[in-house]
C-alpha cells in the first residue's frame, strides 16, 4: 500500500505513539470506572482517543490521494530550539537552579522571558507587541494562579520582594 500523504501518515504515527505511551503510563495509576474515576481514568481515555485519532489519520494518509504526496519538508530547527529553550528558561527562572547559583526570579520575570524568547521563533519579531502580550500574560497569570487559585510560589525575585 502506497502512502498518499506523507504529512498525514507521519503525524498519525506520532499521534498513535504518543497516545499509546500516555495510555500505558496512565495504567500505573488507579483507573477506577466511570462512576468512581481514579487519577488514571482521564489520562487513559485521552491517550486512547489520541491513539485512535492517529490511526484514523494514518488510514486517511493511505487512502486519500493528494496531488504531490505532501512530502515532509526540512525540520525547522531554529523555531523548535527557541520554543523548547523558552520553556526551559521559564522553568529555571521560575524556580531557580541552586546547583549553579541561579536564584528564582519569580513568575513575572519568567513569563516575560518565555514570551520574548518564544516570539523570536516566528518569522517576524516586533518588540512592542511582544511586550504587550507578555504584560497581559503576566497580569492574567498573577490573577488566575496567585489571586484566584491562591497558589504559593514566588512572584518576584527575592531581592525585590
Amino acid at each position: 500500500m502506497k502512502i498518499q500523504s506523507q504529512k498525514d501518515f507521519f503525524s498519525g504515527l506520532m499521534f498513535t505513539a504518543m497516545g499509546t505511551a500516555f495510555a500505558a503510563g496512565a495504567t500505573s495509576y488507579h483507573v477506577g470506572d466511570a462512576a468512581r474515576m481514579g487519577p488514571g481514568y482521564f489520562p487513559l481515555l485521552l491517550g486512547i482517543l489520541l491513539a485512535v485519532l492517529g490511526l484514523v489519520a494514518v488510514a486517511g494518509a493511505l487512502t486519500v490521494r493528494t496531488a504531490d504526496g505532501e512530502p515532509i519538508g526540512r525540520a525547522a530547527w531554529r523555531p523548535l530550539l527557541l520554543i523548547i529553550g523558552a520553556n526551559v528558561v521559564f522553568g529555571i527562572l521560575l524556580g531557580g537552579l541552586p546547583s549553579i547559583g541561579v536564584p528564582a526570579m519569580g513568575l513575572i520575570i519568567a513569563i516575560y522571558a518565555l514570551t520574548l524568547i518564544a516570539a523570536m521563533a516566528g518569522t517576524s519579531f516586533a518588540l512592542r507587541p511582544t511586550l504587550i502580550l507578555a504584560t497581559i500574560l503576566a497580569v492574567g497569570s498573577y490573577l488566575v494562579f496567585i489571586v484566584g487559585l491562591k497558589l504559593q510560589f514566588q512572584v518576584w525575585p527575592t531581592f525585590i520582594s
